[in-house]
């Protein structure tokens, strides 16, 4: 099966991450690229970036100083489809490529990330999104809802966009290292 290709940059300011690429991102060859994921337009809403991209231009997450990558290759329609084996692995995958690609940031897309990246259990309430008090091989570690149209607990683009909103303000108080040039990783 063929895999969704990593947006790598070294020293990246924020590393966003995916739990895994949804079926029509891995046809297309493009993060975030279901029809009802506006992961793009909040990152504009947001200003992480000036234009509005579109999946084909994930690649231009580069020139704005970020990287991307999924934690598990495989596509599926709901992330609960995902085996604990296969998260394992993901985790062990990510923070290789964290100590790596060595971000400021690590931004889990989603906060059913936050448990498996940061290797806790989570209470019934679940977990909130924001900055959380974990530095993964020195990146520190902020949690955004899932922009999926599946999303119940965010179910509106206003409901997402704060959350993008308070990336971009903490991501103004960490210099950030000047881009170098992008490489993509199958």
């Amino acid at each position: 099966m063929p895999r969704l290709r990593d947006v790598v940059l070294q020293d990246p300011h924020i590393l966003f991450v995916g739990i895994n690429p949804g079926f029509m991102s891995l046809e297309v060859g493009h993060h975030f690229a279901g029809k009802f994921n506006p992961f793009y337009q909040l990152l504009h809403a947001a200003r992480l970036v000036p234009v509005v991209l579109e999946a084909p231009e994930d690649h231009r997450l580069v020139e704005f100083g970020y990287a991307l990558t999924n934690l598990v290759p495989r596509a599926t329609k709901m992330s609960t489809d995902l085996r604990k084996p296969e998260l394992d692995r993901g985790r062990k995958a990510l923070v290789k490529k964290v100590k790596a690609m060595r971000p400021k940031i690590l931004a889990l897309v989603g906060v059913t990330l936050y448990p498996v990246v940061a290797g806790v259990k989570i209470a019934k309430g679940g977990t909130a999104p924001g900055l959380k008090d974990d530095v993964i091989e020195g990146a520190r570690v902020f949690v955004l809802p899932n922009p999926s149209g599946l999303n119940a607990s965010f179910p509106t683009f206003a409901d997402k966009v704060p959350w993008f909103i308070a990336l971009r303000e903490f991501a103004a108080t960490i210099p950030r290292t000047p881009p170098a040039a992008p490489t993509l990783v199958p």
